[in-house]
C-alpha cells in the first residue's frame, strides 16, 4: 500500500468484525455518562501501577492504527477491555461478544509489540450498572498468535484503506480545480464564496446574511469544497431545516458533478428512520425484518456498491441496499462515515446524540459544516434540550405495568400529587380539576427535586426489569422510560440556560417540563467542534443576537451580503394609523380588509396576506368575504396536512388572481418560491411579536439578567425575523416587482424600522 492511512482499533473491528444481522429490539443499555462512571469505578479498583487509558499504535503496511486501551496491569500482564451492561450477559448476542474480543486482541497485538512481550492475558470485564458486580471472562494470547490476528483484520481492511486513499486523493486533486459551474455569479454571489472560503481557510465561524434569490446554496458548497483538499477537511456537513433545503443542496451538488463529471465526490443525504423503512410494520430485528437478517454478512456489497456508485440521494442509496437485501436506513448510518459530503437535517449536528457530530468526535475529523436557514436554530435547538413528563402517559402505562414496577411508579405517582399540594400551586388554581381549554400554568422557582429523584429510579427499575424480562417491553412501557432517561439527563444539567414549568389540564393531566431558554450553553462545544461553520440566512440580524443565543465563538464573522433587489422593486407602505396590539384587534379589522381591498383595486393579481394567529386570521378572512365577495380568497387552516398545502400553493399559477390569507411563522411564511406575478403583494398584519405571557416574561427576565437585552431578544428581534422572512416571499428574483403593506403603527418606530433590510429604504 503506497499511501498511508489511519484507523482507529473501534472503526477496524468494526469494519471486520461485525457479522450476523441487524437487532434493533429494546435491550436496555447504560447510558453514555453511566458508562464512563462504569470505566472510572473498575479501574479505581484496581491497583497504584493499573495503567487507564493507555494509547497505542502500530502500522501494518501503510495502515497506521490507533486506539486507547481501558486498562493495563503491568503486575498481572493483563489486558482489560471494560464493558458496561444491564441485565443477564447470557443474552448478549455471540456477534457482540465477537466484536469485543477482536478490541482486546487487537490492543493486545499493539501492546506486545509496544513493549516487547512474549504472551499476555487477555481479559473482557463486564460491569453490571445496576449491582457494581464484574464478570472477568480471560484468555491467555501469545504475541504472535495477536500479531497474526492483528495482521488478518488488516489484510481484510486493507483493501478498503487503499481505495479510501486513492479516493481521498483524487477527491482532493479533483477540487483543487473546481470551477463555478455557470456563465456567471449572480450579484452578490461571488462575495458570498469569497467569505466562505476565507472563514474555511481561517478555521472560523461565519454568519452570512444574504438574501434570497443569489444563490446561496452554491455561494456556500463551492467555496467550502474548494478549501476541502488546501485545509485537509475529511467531511462537509450541509445541514438543513426542512427537506426543500435538502434538495436544494442536492441539486447544487448534481450540478457541479455534472459540470465535472469526472470528480469523484461521494454524496449522501440521510433521511430520517420512518421516511427510509421499508417495512413499517415490522419490527427491527432479522426475525421480523427479511432486510436485518444477515445485515452485517451482506453489507461489504452494498457498502462497495454503494461507494462505487457515488451519488447516494434518498433513491439511490434506497436502489443499492434493495438490491443487496440490506436496511436503507442502517446502510445510510454506515456510509455516513465513507461520504465526503453529507446533506440533512441539523439534529444530526446539534442534537445531543447526534450521529455526524459523534462520527467526527470518534475518527478525529476536519470537519466544514453549512448550516442553510440558520435564523431556525435557535429555536430548533431549544427544542432539542427541553424534555417533557407526562402524567397522564404515566398513569397509563402504572395501570398496565408489571407488578415488579408498582413501587417505584408508586413513588412517582405521590410526587405527582405532591406537587399540586404545595400552596403556590393552589394559589395558582393548579390543584383543581380545571377547564381544559384554559390549563392552569405555573413555573417553578427551582426543580421539584423529588420528583425528578422518583423518575430516576421509575427509569432504572424499567431498564433493570427489563434487562431480565424482555418479553415486557412494550411500546407504552419503553416510550415511558425513554421520557423519564431524556427528562432526567436535562434535569442533571438544569441551569440559568433553561427553566421549569407546569402545565395542567384537568386531573391527572398534567405535564412537566424542562424548557431550553439559552442554547448557547450545549451548542457552544458542537461550534469548536467543527473546523469551521458557516451560517447562512436571508434574516441573521442583528448579529449579536445569535452570537449570544447560538454560542458562537467570539473570533465569529459577520458578513451581510449587499442584496441585488433596489428599492424601485418593493414597494413598502406602512399604515400607522391602524393598531394590531391584542386589545385593538377587533378595531384593527375593518381598517386592515380596506387596505387589503383597495391594494387589490389598485393593481390585481396574487398577495399573500399575514396574521398573527388563526383566530385573528378567521376573523379578517370572514369580514373580507363579507365586505368583498368579487375577490378570490383562500385560506390557510389549523393542521393542514400537505397535500392541502400543496393544494394552497398552486392557487398562485402564473396569470392568477386572489388573496392567500396565512399565519406568520407558519408554512407559507418562509421556504416557498413564488417568483414573477406567481405573488405580487404581502400584507402584515401584525408585529410578529411572540405571546405576552408567564413564560415569555420569564424568558424576557433571564435574558435581561445574561445578556441585558430581555425584551429585544424575547419579543422584537424574533417578531420582526419573521415579518422579513414572510415580506421576502414577494421579491423573489432581480426582474420582480411587488408591494408589501405593513399594518401596525409600530413599523414606524426607528427600533424597528433598523431591523428592516436596508435596501427596502422603508
Amino acid at each position: 500500500m503506497s499511501a498511508t492511512y489511519r484507523v482507529a482499533v473501534r472503526a477496524l473491528c468494526d469494519f471486520t468484525a461485525r457479522q450476523g444481522g441487524l437487532d434493533h429490539r429494546f435491550t436496555p443499555a447504560p447510558s453514555a455518562r453511566e458508562g464512563m462512571e462504569g470505566h472510572t469505578l473498575v479501574t479505581s479498583r484496581r491497583g497504584e501501577d493499573y495503567l487507564a487509558e493507555l494509547p497505542l499504535s502500530g502500522k501494518f503496511e501503510g495502515l497506521i492504527v490507533t486506539g486507547r486501551a481501558d486498562g493495563f496491569d503491568p503486575t498481572a500482564n493483563r489486558l482489560e477491555e471494560i464493558k458496561t451492561h444491564r441485565g443477564s450477559l447470557e443474552r448478549m448476542a455471540d456477534n457482540q461478544r465477537a466484536l469485543h474480543w477482536a478490541q482486546v486482541k487487537v490492543y493486545g497485538a499493539l501492546l506486545c509489540a509496544e513493549r516487547a512481550l512474549e504472551q499476555i492475558t487477555l481479559t473482557l470485564v463486564y460491569l453490571d450498572i445496576a449491582s457494581g458486580k464484574e464478570t472477568l471472562i480471560s484468555q491467555e494470547a501469545t504475541a504472535d498468535e495477536l500479531h497474526a490476528f492483528f495482521a488478518e483484520q488488516c489484510q481484510r481492511f486493507l483493501a478498503w484503506a487503499e481505495q479510501e486513499a486513492v479516493h481521498r486523493q483524487d477527491r482532493d486533486s479533483g477540487l483543487q480545480t473546481l470551477r463555478f459551474p455557470h456563465a456567471a455569479f449572480r450579484p452578490g454571489q461571488r462575495e458570498l464564496a469569497e467569505d466562505v472560503y476565507k472563514a474555511a481557510s481561517t478555521g472560523r465561524c461565519l454568519l452570512a446574511q444574504a438574501p434570497t434569490g443569489i444563490g446561496k446554496t452554491m455561494g456556500t458548497l463551492l467555496p467550502m469544497l474548494s478549501a476541502m483538499p488546501r485545509q485537509q477537511l475529511d467531511r462537509i456537513v450541509f445541514l438543513t431545516m426542512k427537506t426543500p433545503g435538502r434538495r436544494l443542496a442536492l441539486d447544487a451538488l448534481a450540478t457541479l458533478r455534472t459540470s465535472d463529471e469526472t470528480l469523484p465526490l461521494r454524496v449522501l443525504e440521510l433521511v430520517a428512520r420512518e421516511k427510509a423503512c421499508e417495512y413499517p410494520d415490522r419490527a427491527c430485528h432479522g426475525e421480523s425484518c427479511p432486510l436485518a437478517a444477515g445485515f452485517y454478512d451482506r453489507l461489504p456489497a452494498a457498502r462497495q456498491a454503494a461507494v462505487d456508485q457515488g451519488w447516494l440521494d434518498r433513491d439511490a442509496l434506497r436502489e443499492v441496499a434493495l438490491a443487496h437485501d440490506v436496511c436503507p436506513y442502517y446502510l445510510g448510518q454506515e456510509l455516513a462515515r465513507w461520504a465526503d459530503v453529507i446533506v440533512g437535517d441539523v439534529n444530526h449536528w446539534f442534537d445531543s446524540h447526534a450521529l455526524l457530530h459523534g462520527l467526527a468526535q470518534a475518527n478525529d475529523w476536519r470537519t466544514g459544516v453549512l448550516v442553510d436557514e440558520a435564523h431556525n436554530l435557535i429555536e430548533r435547538a431549544r427544542g432539542m434540550y427541553s424534555a417533557e413528563l407526562d402524567q397522564q402517559r404515566f398513569n397509563r402505562v402504572r395501570r398496565a405495568a408489571p407488578k415488579a414496577l408498582s413501587r417505584p411508579l408508586g413513588r412517582l405517582a405521590r410526587q405527582w400529587q405532591a406537587l399540586f399540594k404545595d400552596t403556590s400551586f393552589k394559589e395558582a388554581g393548579l390543584e383543581e380539576e380545571g377547564d381544559p381549554r384554559k390549563p392552569a400554568y405555573r413555573l417553578l422557582t427551582v426543580l421539584p427535586d423529588k420528583l425528578v429523584t422518583a423518575a430516576q429510579q421509575v427509569g432504572a427499575a424499567i431498564t433493570d426489569h427489563l434487562g431480565e424480562h424482555p418479553e415486557d417491553a412494550s411500546l407504552e412501557l419503553q416510550e415511558l422510560l425513554f421520557e423519564a432517561l431524556a427528562f432526567c439527563r436535562l434535569a442533571e444539567r438544569f441551569g440559568e440556560h433553561s427553566l421549569c414549568d407546569l402545565t395542567r389540564y384537568g386531573r391527572g393531566r398534567a405535564v412537566l417540563g424542562l424548557r431550553n431558554l439559552i442554547p448557547a450553553d450545549f451548542l457552544a462545544a458542537r461550534f469548536n467542534a467543527a473546523h469551521s461553520v458557516v451560517l447562512f440566512s436571508a434574516t441573521l440580524n442583528p448579529a449579536h443576537y445569535y452570537r449570544d443565543l447560538l454560542g458562537l465563538p467570539e473570533n465569529t464573522v459577520w458578513r451581510e451580503v449587499a442584496s441585488p433587489f433596489t428599492a424601485c422593486q418593493l414597494e413598502v407602505r406602512i399604515r400607522t394609523d391602524i393598531s394590531t396590539r391584542f386589545r385593538d384587534r377587533d378595531a384593527s379589522i375593518d381598517p386592515i380588509v380596506a387596505t387589503m381591498a383597495q391594494q387589490y383595486q389598485r393593481k390585481s393579481g396574487h398577495y399573500l396576506a399575514f396574521f398573527s394567529s388563526f383566530a385573528y386570521l378567521e376573523a379578517a378572512l370572514a369580514r373580507f368575504r363579507e365586505a368583498h365577495p368579487e375577490v378570490p380568497v383562500f385560506s390557510q387552516t389549523r393542521g393542514m396536512p400537505e397535500a392541502q398545502r400543496e393544494e394552497f400553493l398552486a392557487r398562485f399559477a402564473p396569470g392568477g388572481e386572489g388573496i392567500g390569507f396565512a399565519v406568520l411563522g407558519g408554512a407559507f411564511a418562509e421556504g416557498i418560491d413564488l417568483p414573477g406575478d406567481r405573488l405580487i403583494g404581502a400584507f402584515i398584519a401584525t408585529l410578529g411579536l411572540p405571546p405576552f405571557n408567564d413564560f415569555n416574561e420569564a424568558l424576557k427576565a433571564r435574558l435581561t439578567a445574561r445578556f441585558g437585552q430581555g425584551d429585544d431578544y424575547t419579543y422584537r428581534i424574533p417578531g420582526m425575523i419573521k415579518v422579513v422572512q414572510a415580506a421576502g416571499r414577494v421579491i423573489r428574483s432581480p426582474e420582480d416587482q411587488g408591494v408589501v403593506v405593513l399594518m401596525d403603527d409600530r413599523f414606524a418606530q426607528a427600533s424597528v424600522r433598523a431591523l428592516l433590510p436596508r435596501w427596502w429604504g422603508a
